[in-house]
């Protein structure tokens, strides 16, 4: 979900001038925003693919900007991969990564990267673990020897794993009295249902609770083999030199065969509205949504564009109607969040107790909106510059450039295809936009989530069309059950 952040200072004056602007019925200024700077010529340095005896990938771009060399690794190994019967376990792996090797602790670990001036960071999602950093180009051989240490020899001590799981469970707590948190799982658990990819990241209690440190071993044996990864390394060293490195820290990697995994279908689009009730909330957290198109589609670009005039940056219709013309939220956005096999589309925003019901038919009335009306050749013109404005800086810095090129890798794109999006994003049509929208929008399908105090706001959903809706109370949710119920 994207957030945006407003220093205490700028909401104070956010204040004030709504204040001043309801005591003398004043509207908001109707100047726009100004102009997005002019697109960025996008020079894209030249980089190499080359595949180790031992099966792992390797992109290699040099990159003399910075003294610096950055190296990201991905493995495919996520929730996709789990046993149905342990979820978290991914998460559990990924975060114990650098906390310990049979040969360093996690101390040792982060003095040696500390000390190189550098920097070292593990995570995981749904389909994959990753190892990313960055040091000084000097000590490219010690950052990679650290880098193949904790992916290849993981220790999982007792004792790490008994804190990860504290840590773990207070972060569900924390997560469960949180109506951001809720919306956001129990939306995705709801639009995937028992598929992998609706799975709470971290698990539930019960899975945590039940975690051993077999269920790590195996899951990372299982997974972590070098014809399972990429890695790509930017910086300030030739392609040779780069590929040498790589090859020093993990040319004897043994590799071994990796299981196949069935991927589940996902479940078909549903319409549902459910309410999950909070007593005393002050507002209500809204979800529109439903599943959508997988990563590698070819419509993905004109969708993704409808999806950010809908709700995202350069465009943005529902801050404009929920926000600017009826201040009914702060804010208010719509994503396209994409995997290898699924998409979805969210739509959020929160709202007062006593605004709910108007605030949900106006997102919904938007998805609607998007399919019946042509947009306006100068709204998409405000998404496109946005994109293409904003690209030359996702691949600007080295670690950005190999993300970029690992995630086209992963999904099994073309890297090259980095060097057109930008061509690729203002060739799209107005007609392309209601063309993808009537195809791939559901409007009459939509997942709904509303979290907050139901009795305050429940009578409104009947007057504004919305009559069959489930409503949970906080107390019987289970984010581990696709129905959400204990």
């Amino acid at each position: 979900m994207i957030a945006h952040l407003m220093t205490r200072a700028v909401g104070s004056l956010a204040v004030v001038f709504l204040a001043v602007g309801c005591a003398f019925g004043q509207s908001w200024p109707s100047e726009g925003p100004p102009p997005p700077l002019a697109v960025r010529p996008l020079d894209f340095p030249a980089y190499q693919l080359r595949t180790l005896p031992n099966g792992l990938q390797v992109v290699v771009v040099p990159h003399h900007e910075q003294p610096s060399v950055s190296f990201r690794m991905i493995v495919k190994a996520g929730a996709l991969q789990e046993p149905g019967d342990r979820p978290g376990v991914a998460s559990f792996v990924a975060a114990l990564l650098n906390q310990g090797t049979t040969t360093r602790t996690a101390s040792q670990i982060a003095d040696t990267i500390d000390s190189a001036g550098g920097l070292l960071g593990v995570g995981s999602g749904n389909e994959m673990t990753f190892v990313q950093g960055a040091v000084i180009k000097d000590q490219t051989d010690l950052a990679l020897a650290v880098m193949a240490d904790i992916v290849r020899n993981p220790a999982f001590s007792e004792q790490e794993i008994a804190l990860q799981k504290q840590q773990a469970l207070s972060s569900l707590q924390v997560g469960l009295d949180d109506p951001d948190f809720l919306a956001d799982t129990a939306f995705t658990r709801l639009v995937f249902g028992a598929h992998p990819y609706g799975r709470p990241g971290q698990g539930t209690p019960e899975a945590i609770n039940r975690l051993t440190r077999e269920d790590l071993v195996a899951f990372h044996r299982t997974w972590f083999v070098p014809n399972n990864a990429l890695v790509a390394v930017v910086g300030d060293l030739s392609a040779d030199e780069l590929f040498a490195a790589v090859q020093r820290a993990f040319g004897d990697w043994e590799r071994r065969d990796v299981p196949t995994v069935a991927v589940p279908t996902a479940p078909p689009v549903t319409h549902r509205v459910v309410v999950i009730d909070r007593p005393g909330s002050a507002q209500t957290e809204i979800r529109v949504g439903h599943l959508s198109i997988e990563r590698t589609h070819a419509d993905y670009i004109p969708f993704d564009l409808a999806i950010r005039i809908l709700g995202g940056e350069g465009a943005n219709r529902l801050f404009g109607v929920l926000r600017s013309d009826r201040g009914l939220t702060y804010g208010a956005s719509a994503d396209l969040n994409t995997y290898r096999t699924a998409g979805v589309v969210v739509a959020e925003t929160d709202t007062r107790t006593a605004a709910t019901g108007e605030s949900l038919r106006l997102m919904v009335d938007e998805f609607a909106r998007l399919q019946r009306e042509a947009v306006h050749p100068a709204e998409l013109r405000g998404a496109q510059d946005f994109m293409a404005g904003n690209f030359p800086l996702s691949i600007e810095t080295s670690s950005s450039l190999a993300e970029q090129v690992l995630v086209r890798l992963f999904y099994g794109q073309d890297p090259s295809e980095i060097e057109t999006y930008v061509d690729r994003v203002q060739q799209v049509t107005p007609a392309d936009i209601q063309r993808v929208a009537r195809q791939l929008l559901k409007p009459n399908q939509l997942t709904i989530v509303l979290v907050g105090d139901a009795a305050t706001f429940v009578n409104q959903l009947r007057a504004v069309g919305f009559t069959d809706y489930d409503r949970i109370p906080v107390s019987e949710i289970d984010l581990g059950s696709p129905t959400l119920r204990r």
